[in-house]
């Protein structure tokens, strides 16, 4: 048994030995691990041992069976060594030669490397500055363009700048400040520009009443042309609108491009004679700032800014414009300079209207014209109302023609201007008539009321040709003959036509039509005759030292300007082309009024015949307890007879030949008179009769108190 164990171990170990001589070392741990773990390892290093020293003798028997070929070897390696030897002194000679002959061709070689390395670093660098050459000259062109204030150009350069040329060359540092520096340069030329808008707004403002007078005398140049071309049909092929000639005349302003560089405002232009062609009022204006400021914003997103800054400020420049200064009212050039400078705006934004998309459009500019023409109408009806002069009143109306004229060319309604003026012409009227109250005040004044004489045959043609009287008898009568009127019966009927031609100036070009005109002069007629010149008769017939005489010869002349009604319903008709048989025409009242005049001078007269009696009979002394009468009339009542006598025969002394008014007089104005003045003797006599003081009374008194009735009665 112990013996079969022995041999299962002793093979065991062989097996183990097996294993290490043909396993790889890194997994022989397992089968030591299995020596380890039986009981026999003292054995197995026995074995071990054994095996060792059988495989150390095989090694001595191999070295010794090889040992002279390895003994040849060395004497070989010797030999080769040697030999190694040999060449390597042949290889060290000939690198020490190779070295000393290749020293100028390393260094040729280094430097052939350094122009290379150089060839390659400025080949690098031109195209680098190939890139950011362009780069450089587009900055240096922007700040040459913001240097002379091309600000739409340099915002253009900007924008190729930023987007075609920085991407290429981002990278470099200058190249992030220019990028940094964009923001600061668009918002730069945005100041810049606005500051020249502001100058523009501010020379714009300035100069309107320029702009609007070359406007304005365009408008008359125009109104001039169309007078000319009505009187000359023949050349009426060539008439050209207004539109048309203001449109022909309408500026090409001059760089109105975005690329203008002019500076903004008004160009200098040398006042104009009246016979030299006026320019037009946009040529007076460059308009290249807003232009330049439009197109910027709008490149740079802001154009909604931009058109709401502008129009902010000029509806602030329209409310001063529509200031009038507190003195306009005293002469023409007040009135003048102030439409000058309205008409100047509303060109400037008519332009801009059609010259620009969008920058103001026509409900801003109807906003505008119906705040203008409010506040025009108001301040005229204001400032007119002061003027009494109807000089300045019809030049202030001519004025007000060629303003409306020249606004509705440029197609802004006019209407309500025109509507103002029919007010302003009855201020106009009220203006006449009281410049025509002095007038007539001063004829009559300065009238002498005799009967105009005459000496010679042009004196009478003269009077005739102012006056329209006809009478056969006194043209036979040989000279020196007298009118039956005095003077101031031609000097009235000429200023009356005078005052209708006056009327007629105001009523031009009010695109009225004929009957409006005659109405309108018909109805300030009438105002002259039965106010201003009733009045002015009243109050000379009403005078304390108005005579007889006199008041005889207002009635005659009062019926002959009576008589001259009728041609001046003749005048006015061939003034206005209006038929008096029209169904609207108005009738002249001045019949009216001279039969007012002379029925209050008839009045007069009885009035003045009446006092004089009572002057008279205030003398009157009577004795009633007389107890003899006198031997005649009492001398208070002779001489007022006498007195009488002599006034009545101032109707019989008027010229000759006019016996048929003296009839006509005599049996109704000279038979009243003295019917009243008996009638107020009687009445008064019977007064003193029955006076409450008269207590008593004498046979003698009565017998003188009846011869002087007797008197009376012869």
């Amino acid at each position: 048994m112990a013996e079969l164990e022995s041999l299962e171990t002793a093979a065991e170990h062989e097996r183990i030995l097996r294993e290490i001589e043909s396993t790889d070392t890194a997994c022989i741990g397992p089968t030591l691990r299995s020596v380890y773990d039986g009981e026999e390892h003292g054995r197995f290093m026995e074995k071990l041992e054994a095996r060792i020293r059988n495989h150390d003798r095989e090694i001595e028997k191999m070295c010794n069976f090889h040992y002279q070929g390895f003994v040849d070897s060395i004497t070989e390696l010797l030999k080769v060594r040697g030999e190694a030897q040999k060449l390597k002194n042949q290889v060290t000679d000939t690198n020490r030669k190779l070295q000393n002959e290749g020293k100028e061709l390393i260094i040729a070689m280094e430097e052939l490397k350094q122009c290379r390395l150089q060839q390659r670093n400025i080949s690098a660098t031109v195209d680098k500055l190939t890139l950011c050459l362009p780069v450089l000259e587009m900055y240096s062109k922007l700040r040459e363009q913001m240097k002379s204030k091309r600000h739409y150009p340099a915002l253009k350069t900007l924008e190729h700048l930023e987007h075609t040329y920085l991407p290429q060359v981002s990278h470099y540092r200058f190249c992030k400040i220019m990028v940094d520096n964009i923001p600061k340069l668009r918002e730069e030329i945005k100041e810049v520009s606005m500051s020249d808008l502001k100058d523009f707004l501010e020379s714009i403002r300035k100069h309107s009443d320029k702009i609007g007078e070359t406007a304005m005398k365009q408008a008359q140049q125009q109104r001039n042309l169309d007078n000319i071309v009505s009187q000359h049909p023949r050349i009426s092929g060539g008439k050209k609108s207004k539109k048309e000639v203001c449109a022909s005349s309408d500026l090409e302003v001059k760089n109105t491009s975005p690329m203008s560089e002019q500076d903004s405002g008004i160009l200098d232009v040398e006042d104009e004679d009246e016979d030299e062609e006026v320019p037009g009022a946009q040529d007076l204006v460059d308009f290249s700032p807003v232009y330049r400021c439009l197109h910027i914003y709008s490149v740079l997103g802001a154009r909604e800014t931009f058109e709401n800054y502008y129009r902010k400020q000029r509806r602030k420049q329209a409310r001063l414009v529509l200031q009038p200064p507190s003195n306009m009212h005293e002469t023409l050039d007040g009135y003048r300079k102030y439409f000058n400078q309205i008409v100047g705006f509303f060109v400037v934004e008519d332009h801009i209207l059609h010259t620009t998309q969008g920058l103001v459009n026509r409900a801003y500019i109807d906003e505008l014209w119906e705040m203008a023409l409010s506040k025009t109408i108001a301040a005229l009806r204001t400032h007119s109302s002061y003027c009494s002069d109807p000089s300045l009143v019809l030049d202030l109306k001519n004025l007000i023609v060629l303003f409306a004229d020249t606004l509705q060319v440029y197609g802004f309604p006019v209407n309500q201007l025109f509507d103002m003026l029919l007010e302003i012409q009855d201020q106009y009227s009220e203006t006449l008539l009281k410049k025509w109250s002095g007038v007539f005040r001063n004829i009559l004044d300065s009238d002498n009321y005799s009967p105009i004489p005459v000496t010679n045959e042009d004196v009478y043609k003269k009077i005739v040709g102012q006056f329209p009287f006809q009478d056969a008898e006194l043209e036979k009568q040989p000279f020196p003959k007298k009118f039956p009127f005095s003077e101031f019966v031609p000097k009235v009927y000429n200023q009356i036509k005078e005052f209708i031609y006056a009327c007629l100036k105001f009523s031009e070009d009010l695109h009225l039509s004929s009957t409006e005109v005659d109405d309108m002069i018909r109805k300030s007629t009438n105002l002259l005759l039965t106010r201003t010149l009733s009045n002015c008769l009243q109050n000379v017939i009403k005078r304390k030292n108005v005579g007889l005489t006199e008041l005889v010869q207002i009635i005659i002349n009062t019926t002959h300007l009576e008589k001259s009604c009728k041609f001046l319903e003749e005048f006015i008709t061939n003034i206005t082309n209006v038929l008096p048989e029209t169904v609207h025409t108005t009738k002249l009242y001045g019949t009216t009024t001279f039969k007012d005049a002379r029925h209050a001078a008839e009045e007069e007269i009885y009035t003045n015949l009446n006092q004089k009696i009572d002057q008279f009979l205030q003398l009157a002394d009577y004795d009633w307890m007389a107890m003899e009468p006198g031997s005649k009339a009492s001398d208070y009542l002779v001489d007022l007879i006498g007195f009488l006598r002599s006034t009545f025969a101032v109707f019989t002394h008027l010229p000759v030949s006019h016996l048929y008014q003296i009839a006509s007089f005599s049996g109704k104005v000279a038979q009243t008179a003295c019917m009243s003045a008996c009638k107020h003797l009687s009445t008064s006599l019977m007064q003193l009769l029955l006076e409450a003081e008269v207590r008593q009374l004498t046979l003698g008194a009565l017998q003188q108190f009846n011869l002087d009735v007797e008197e009376c009665e012869r």
